[in-house]
């Protein structure tokens, strides 16, 4: 896909991975649909890409609503004519153990408002805004990519039951699609990044960052661009669907 003036849809484009996505599509010359609940944020960020050649525009958006996702893409189609592709990047963590014991009895638990949350933006969410955009693209036939970010702890961490099985179930949903939408020429990826230095991991205490590090073999945190980069080279590359790729400093061997 050459980027120059196709329509691409990020989630979660406020900050973080999404805003270092929206930039460098930008700069490549693609129109960027920016969504995020966020709607301050959202603003600045499409500020910050005003010099960019490609037009933006943003939508508010919760998108584990069904009601508000459907709305949103129709209002993209609307207003862009297409969609050429969306990156499923919005996510959220509620990090707690399953079962936390203390002198040998339970003390705490894992909620289900804790679960309930991470499932319904981190899966739900990009089940939805990955069904809209492939109806999208298939009414308008579309040759178009979805693009899913997953995790490394999709293959498990302490303390995130319902992240690891929601980015699990990302995995699992972008193969899926990728069978079922290569009869329409739509490809389906993800990536899965390690540690990244977002405002999310800035949070972290500085000693438990410092251990994070030393533990990864490049001894760095990856750059937001790390992610953004593999994001354009997946657009870019029309042969690869239905991958996983992990861009995490070879900490997950």
């Amino acid at each position: 896909m050459n980027l120059t003036a196709k329509t691409i849809v990020i989630t979660g484009a406020a900050q973080g991975l999404g805003l270092a996505i929206a930039a460098r599509l930008a700069a490549n010359g693609a129109h960027l649909a920016l969504l995020d609940m966020n709607a301050e944020a959202l603003a600045t960020a499409a500020e910050s890409l005003a010099e960019n050649s490609g037009r933006v525009e943003t939508f508010t958006c919760n998108i584990a609503d069904e009601a508000q996702v459907v709305a949103t893409f129709d209002a993209i189609m609307q207003s862009f004519g297409q969609i050429d592709a969306v990156v499923n990047n919005a996510g959220i963590t509620r990090d707690g153990l399953l079962v936390k014991a203390k002198d040998g009895a339970v003390v705490e638990t894992l909620s289900l408002a804790q679960w309930q949350q991470v499932i319904d933006v981190n899966l739900t969410g990009v089940f939805l805004c990955g069904r809209e955009a492939a109806k999208h693209m298939i009414n308008s036939q579309t040759a178009g990519v979805i693009i899913n970010i997953s995790s490394i702890s999709r293959h498990g961490n302490v303390g995130q039951s319902n992240y690891a099985a929601a980015k699990a179930g990302v995995a699992a949903l972008t193969s899926t699609w990728a069978k079922e939408l290569s009869r329409y020429k739509i490809r389906s990826a993800a990536i899965a990044p390690g540690f990244i230095a977002t405002e999310m991991t800035q949070a972290i205490k500085p000693e438990i960052l410092e251990r994070i590090k030393n533990s990864i073999p490049l001894k760095t945190m990856g750059s937001p661009d790390n992610i953004a980069a593999t994001v354009q080279f997946i657009l870019e590359n029309d042969y690869i669907s239905g991958r996983v790729i992990e861009v995490d400093g070879a900490l997950r061997l």
